[in-house]
This record gives C-alpha cells, structure tokens and sequence, in this order.
C-alpha cells in the first residue's frame, strides 16, 4: 500500500520537473535545511511569476507531522491539478491571475521519511535531544504562546524554547519576509474539520465571520464533490488546546490561518481514503486561493456598524456603515445555521443602500447574515463584517420554548464502564458510538416538560447536539448517528447500560451517517409529524427522554468509532450557549365563541328595516343593504386575546330564478351610521370570504364565510378599540339593474340564526417593559451585571447577551450569558480586558422579548485571565487526548 505514497526525493524530483517544463509557472527554492540535511522546498506559482511577491497570496504548508501523509500527497496532487488545467479552467486562471501560490508540500522532511520507512507513527521531526530520546514536535515549536515542557519523549514535546528547530525557523522567516501573504492553510490528518486560528482572548475577533466562512466555503467545495461533510472547530475558552503552534503564528501576523484536519485516519488505504481526499480538496484549494485577495490592502474596506435595524415575523431590516470612499455595492448573505458557506445559492441582496429588508422570512426562525462590500468595477470583493444573527418575531398564535436538560438529566452509559456511569452524567461531554476500552455508549437525556401547557399543539421542534471532537470516529463511512425517543416506564433508572440499552423504543428519527456528522457545527434532528405527535403525548406525562446512539460495532482491526459531544457542564463544558437543546414552536388549542348579532337591519333608499336581514334589489331596482352587527363584549381582555380564525355563518331562507346572475358578498365594513348615504359611501375594510351565487342559494343551506389573514387582523383591531362589528350583505348583478331581487337571510325561525364564530386564544401581544438600573463591575477579576427587572405579572424572566463589536438588538445576537429570574450574573467566560456591549431583555411566557437595556463595558486595566493547561487537565478519555497529539 505505501508504495502508492510519494518519498520526499520524489516529491523534490516532481517539482524540478514541472519547473523545466513550466518556468513562466513554477518557480522552486529551499527556504532552510533540516537536521539530517534535507532541503526544505517551497514552491511559487503564479501566473505571472515575476510579480507574484507582490500580489496577495495563499500559503500552503503540509505534513508538519511526520505520520500526516495527506499533506505531500495534496500539495503533489494540486501542483499537478494546476499544471494540467490552468490554461483554461476559468476559476484556476482568475485565482492565479490575482494571487500566488506558496507551497511548502511537507515542512518536516525527516520526520515523515523517518514515518515512512521505518516508523509509520512518528510524528515528530528527527532533533537528537542528547538523552537518548528524539524528535520535536514542530507544530509546538513556533513562537506564540511557545510553552517549554521537559518530557523530551513526548509526542508533543515542543523543543528547548521556540524556534529552536531548523523547519520552523525556515518557516518563520519566509513568512516574515512576505507580507502579501493573507491566507495560510496548514494541512493535517486526521478528523475531516478545519480549525481556524485564535488568539486566546477568549473573544469573537473581527476576522472570526471571515475564518469560519472561509472553512466553510472550503467545506462546500468538498461536499459538492464527494458528499464528505468537514467541521468547523475553533475552540471554546477558557480551555487552551495548544501552545507554540505554527496556526496561531501567522494569525499573529494579521493572515487568515486554518488548520485542515483531513480523513479519519493518518495512512489511509491510498486508492479507496487518500484519494477521495485529494480529489475532494483540490476544488477547495482553488477556493482559498481565489479568495487570498479579499484579505488585502487593495480589497474594499470591511463593512463597519452591521447590526439589526427591526426585526417582524416575517421579516428584518439590517443596516451598516461604510466609510470607504470607493464605488462599491454590497453583498447580503442569509443562512439558517452558523457556519455556513456564503455561496449563489443563499446571497439574497445585492445594493448599493446601507440598509437592506429580507422578506418571506419564517416566523420564530432563526437567520445568521452577513455582508461584504464588493468593489463595483474590479468585482474584488473584501472582508466579512461581523456576522449578525436573530430570530424572527414569533407569529402572533406562537408561543416557543428552548428546552435544556438539567445536570443530573444528561449523560453516557458504557458498557465496560458500568462502575462508573453514575459519575458521567452532568459532567464534561457526552461519548456516543463504541470503542476497545468502554465497549458500546449511548447519550441520555431526559428533558423536563412541566414547562409546556398540556394543550400545546407543536408546529416544530429540533434537537440539537454539539459535535465536540470526531477523531475517535476514525473509519470513513462506517456508521451513523441518530436519536430514539424511549418509554420512559421501561427504564427504571436512565443510569444503567443495560435498562438503557434494552428500552422500549417508541419511535427512532433520522440518523446521521459518519462522514457527515461534523465537529464544531451543531448537528440538528427536526422532528416530523409523527414525532411531533409523540412529544405532544409525552407532554402529558411531564418529560421526554432520549437515548442518542452509534455504531454498536467495529471492523476488523479498528478500535474505536467514538464521537463526543459538549453537555455545556463540568469543567470542560463550554457553557448554556453549547448545552444540547429542544426547540419547540407551538400554539394551543383554541378556545370558541359563538356570537349571535346584537342588530339586523335591511337598508333601503327610502328607509330601514330593523329586525330584518335582506339584501338584493328593490321593486325600483334600487340596492338593498342587509347589515349585522355584534358585541364582543363577553370574550376576555382584548390586549391577551389573538385571534386564530373567524368565519360568520348566514342561511338564506329564499332563492332567485334559475336564470338570474346575482351574486352576494359579505364585507366587514364601518359605517357611521345606517343611513343609506352612509352605507353607500362606506369604508370597506374586507371582503369576507366568497361571494354566493344563485345556484348555491337553491340549496338553502347555511353559508360560511371565512375570515382571511388581513380580516382576522382588522377584527382584532375592532375589538381592540371595543368597536361593535359590522357587516354588510350587498348584491351584485352583471345588468345594469335587477328588480324585486330580494334574498331574506334571517326570517323564518327554522332556519339557522347568523352567527359570528371566534376561535382564539389567550396569549400576550406586547412586550414587557425593559429592565432597568443596568451597570457592570469588575468582581474577583470577572464582569458582574446587575439589572432591576420589571414588576410585572407576566415577568418570566431576564435574557443577558454580550457582543464585542455593537450593542445586541436581538436576544440572539451575541453570545449567551444568563436567562433566569435573578437580577445578576457572572461573564465568567469572557475576557474582561476586551471592550464589548451587553444588553439584557426582559420576556414573558410566550415568550415576547422587550427592547433591550444596554451597556458598553471596558475594565480599563489589565486582568489576569485564568487558562486551563492541557498537562493539568483531569482524565477523560483517551479519545479526546488523542484529539489534541493530532493537531
């Protein structure tokens, strides 16, 4: 199998050919030499290779570990691509046209020919530490936030200070001697997920949009061409995962940096793994490289102030700054999910405006957007500004409620680890599929429904899992990842392997398979009808509970099919913002109200008939008005009363010949008063359903005239304003006149009286008052807000939300800080030295969010921000080690 694999001399002897062959192309130099002797080769390429120092330019580095093969093998298998296709592939020819290509094919020539020839584990590069150990693992070698360790046999060992190796050097000073470089891509296996750069500040940074959405662009390339879904993982503080990595170092030098976690296994079977794996990448690469020039001095400046204007049901309104003076327009992207690529298939504005609505939105939704500004000649598009995210307002019949577990309701049963399955509930992470050490592990959750009224009628719901790690999910397309809902009558006690592995199962939704279960994007289940109806039953009984499965077995010689998940507890819990959730959308049953009309009245010209209800035309061809009217008062305060749907009932007691084209309407009107002017020169408000024709009225059945949308909404208003309900019957004839053309709607007491039917039900409409008194201070080092909530009786509770970089208009526009009833709370995962907005809303229980209370904080002093070092962590699993000696 290794044969298939290419040696560093070949890579080298590769390179030098396409030089002799492409010189106008391709351009080759050693930029250091390693420990052993061997070159270290980057290559240039560009389409115009005299100035390609000069334009923007994507750096590629690959195989920094020594056992990560995919790097020289992609960095090979793209050279070639770009040989063989720049000429005339239209993407390929743009991206080179604009940007250089830097490629390093492998920084750690010793290590991987020390990997492939004689240990095909090592990883690092082949330094003599002098006590008989070697190697330094060159990834933990670079300057920033470098940490000496003194196991030298480590495999993360980062060597005797930073920058002590030949490789990272070479590196190092190449980069710093290149300012044009924008972005770095550093290629690694094993795990299918990118990992963006950070600065451990704890904080969102104004590139945070432009990493993720780059990673994610990158990540629908190689969907579209192998159906392969990559993660997007940055990391959560406080934990810090790395020190002295190369990532964090070109970050530090203002470049857009990823690692690419490629495949799930480090040597993977060439023909059926690795090379789905190139070929996968190479359009992503395309991508990245086309993308090197967004990030320059000559793009357009970044969209500055992008926040949210108004928010409906159905609609938003963003608005922006922008201070360039260049001709530009502007980019709108919308996505359902965060993370999400920003291709043609969701850029919904184009404008030249620094405001933009979206329409045709989905009420109680949640949309992420964001915005770049394009230059309107050159097309050369700029950085992303901050993404905003919101939720639509909910409809007016709505109600939601996010569900969390609490923490003795969530964790993992193992079936090797039976002593032990009490203590993983509430603590760390979630471990679902099976492995050689902890046999098969399902997820349990139990979520509390006591919350949800036992008449709620879900229109939606979703469950949501945090993908933490996948690297113990090691074999492509083997296995998948799903959800069933249990009985919980069959389990005596959700903390045993066995009553969990052998419940009822009432009901098992859609699974996920292996390599689209992605790390660092949250993975959703959206309930269907009939899971929909199940939860409404498990309303009743006050909890639902979940067992989240795997695979149950291993091929032949694997040890591990392993996800992880964030519970949001414990030490490595990120928090309530990565807690696993239920998102319900609901409404309730309605209630009914049958009114009956406090006045008829038949209009003529020459006078009014009270107590009768005729409409047509009189013996002078005259129109007859009927009009009903009704009092609502008997139904319950207009201000918490939502209509849901109305429809008046009328039953004709005669018919008109056979031959007569009259029809009748009904219209919700106002009219000052019964006069046959004023019933004439009416403000009409709706038409009430369909008009009735005289082949229906033959029949002398009962007429249902339906209220739509926009009359359901002016009836709300009506009985707002405590106005009595009027409606008018009126004929209409194709002739000029009809004679003696009268239809009696109300006369003969066997026929059915009219009646107004309202169906409705009892739900707030107006926000609450805002809290007040909101202030910050620094306490023990951290940020505490206080706030006064509002004396309200509808007051449920207080929503606390931080965003770096403007004041949150929306509850979801920031990062989670706290929601509950108390009147304070800890940022105790932000970075107190970092400016930043907080906003706390007050809500109730539909639940309607008021206007939000606002507050711009900045310490103004230094403050010690406490890390957890990876050496001192408390055990785990060794899954999740594992994950870290891969990056």
């Amino acid at each position: 199998m290794k044969k298939q694999y290419t040696s560093y001399k070949e890579t080298m002897a590769f390179l030098e050919q396409v030089k002799s062959e492409h010189p106008n192309l391709i351009r080759i130099e050693s930029i250091g030499e390693t420990w052993e002797g061997r070159p270290i080769v980057l290559a240039t390429i560009s389409l115009d290779l005299e100035n390609a120092d000069s334009k923007p330019a994507l750096l590629y580095t690959g195989t920094i570990h020594a056992r990560e093969w995919i790097g020289i093998e992609l960095a090979n298998s793209f050279v070639q691509y770009i040989v063989d296709n720049h000429q005339f592939n239209p993407k390929l020819k743009q991206a080179l046209s604009n940007n250089t290509l830097y490629i390093v094919p492998c920084l750690n020539p010793d290590g991987f020919e020390f990997s492939r020839t004689h240990f095909s584990f090592w990883r690092k590069n082949r330094r003599n530490n002098g006590d008989g150990t070697y190697g330094v693992d060159l990834n933990r070698n670079f300057g920033s936030r470098f940490k000496k360790r003194n196991d030298t046999n480590a495999t993360t060992y980062g060597g005797p200070e930073a920058f002590s190796e030949p490789e990272t050097r070479a590196i190092r000073d190449f980069v710093d001697n290149h300012k044009n470089i924008t972005i770095s891509l550093d290629y690694h296996s094993q795990g299918n997920v990118f990992f963006p750069a950070h600065k451990f500040n704890h904080e969102a940074e104004i590139d945070t949009t432009d990493l993720n959405t780059l990673c994610a662009n990158m990540a629908h390339e190689i969907q579209k061409v192998s159906g392969t879904k990559y993660g997007i993982h940055r990391g959560k503080p406080p934990t810090n995962l790395i020190n002295g990595s190369g990532r964090e170092y070109y970050y530090d030098k203002g470049i857009i940096a990823t690692v690419v976690e490629v495949g799930t296994r480090n040597i993977p079977d060439y023909m059926e793994n690795m090379s789905q794996s190139v070929n996968e990448n190479i359009p992503a690469l395309v991508h990245a490289l086309n993308s090197a020039i967004c990030y320059s001095s000559i793009a357009p400046a970044r969209v500055s102030n992008f926040t949210i204007k108004d928010v409906a049901a159905t609609e938003a309104t963003l608005e922006w700054e922008y201070s360039g003076n260049e001709a530009v327009y502007f980019e709108i992207y919308r996505n359902e999910q965060h993370k999400s690529p920003c291709t043609e298939d969701n850029l919904v504005g184009l404008t030249k405006a620094t405001t933009f609505t979206d329409v045709q939105l989905q009420s109680g939704s949640y949309y992420y957007y964001k915005i770049r500004a394009v230059f309107a000649d050159q097309k050369i598009a700029g950085p992303y500004a901050p993404e905003v995210k919101l939720k639509t307002s909910l409809a007016t019949h709505h109600f939601s409620r996010t569900l969390f577990p609490l923490k003795n309701d969530i964790g993992y049963v193992g079936e090797y680890t039976l002593e032990k399955n009490r203590e993983h509930f509430g603590q760390n992470s979630l471990f679902i599929g099976v492995n050689k050490s902890r046999g098969v592990c399902y997820g349990v959750i139990e979520f509390k429904l006591d919350k949800v009224p036992d008449d709620a009628q879900i229109e939606a719901a979703s469950f949501s899992l945090y993908p933490l790690n996948r690297v113990g999910a090691k074999i492509e397309n083997y296995g998948e990842w799903g959800i069933s809902i249990l009985d919980p009558t069959s389990v005596p006690d959700i903390r045993n392997f066995d009553a969990i592995q052998n419940a009822t199962v009432l009901h098992t939704g859609q699974a996920i398979e292996s390599d689209k279960l992605t790390q660092g994007v949250w993975s959703n289940w959206s309930f269907n009808g009939s899971e929909r109806k199940l939860l409404e039953h498990f309303i009743a009984q006050g909890s639902l509970l979940i067992r989240i499965e795997g695979p149950t077995t291993l091929p032949r010689g694997h040890e591990s099919q392993m996800m992880q998940f964030d519970i949001g507890f414990g030490r490595f819990g990120a928090g309530i913002h990565y807690r696993p959730s239920i998102e319900l959308t609901y409404s309730r049953k309605p209630k009914i109200a049958e009114l009956y009309p406090t006045a008829v009245n038949s209009i003529y010209q020459t006078h009014t008939e009270t107590g009768t209800l005729s409409a047509g035309f009189d013996a002078d061809g005259e129109k007859v008005y009927g009009q009903l009217a009704f009092a609502m008062q008997g139904m319950p305060d207009p201000n918490f009363t939502v209509i849901t749907d109305a429809y008046l009932v009328i039953q004709n007691t005669n018919a008109l010949g056979a031959k007569k084209d009259i029809r009748f309407s009904v219209e919700l009107a106002e009219v000052d008063n019964l006069s046959y002017n004023s019933v004439k020169m009416r403000d009409s408000i709706q038409y009430i359903g369909y008009e009735v024709s005289h082949s229906e009225l033959r029949d002398k059945k009962p007429h249902y005239f339906n209220f739509d949308s926009f009359a359901r909404t002016e009836l709300e208003r009506l009985y707002s304003e405590q106005t009595p309900i009027c409606f008018l019957i009126r004929a209409t004839s194709p002739n000029r006149k009809g004679q003696n053309e009268l239809i009696n709607w109300l006369n003969k007491p066997s026929y059915q009286q009219p009646k107004l039917v309202i169906e409705y039900i009892e739900r707030s409409k107006v926000p609450l008052p805002a809290p007040t008194n909101f202030t910050v201070t620094l306490e023990k080092n951290l940020a505490k807000l206080t706030w006064t909530n509002p004396k309200d009786k509808n007051f449920v509770g207080a929503f606390v939300v931080r965003n770096r970089f403007h004041p949150p208009k929306s509850p979801q526009d920031g990062v989670k800080i706290y929601g509950g009833q108390d009147e304070y709370t800890i940022d105790d995962f932000g970075n107190p030295n970092i400016p930043k907005y907080y906003s706390v809303f007050s809500y109730d229980g539909v639940p309607l969010y008021s206007s939000p209370a606002c507050i711009y904080f900045s310490a103004n002093q230094a403050v010690p921000v406490i890390e957890l070092d990876p050496d001192d962590w408390e055990p785990q699993h060794d899954e999740y080690f594992q994950s870290l000696d891969n990056t």
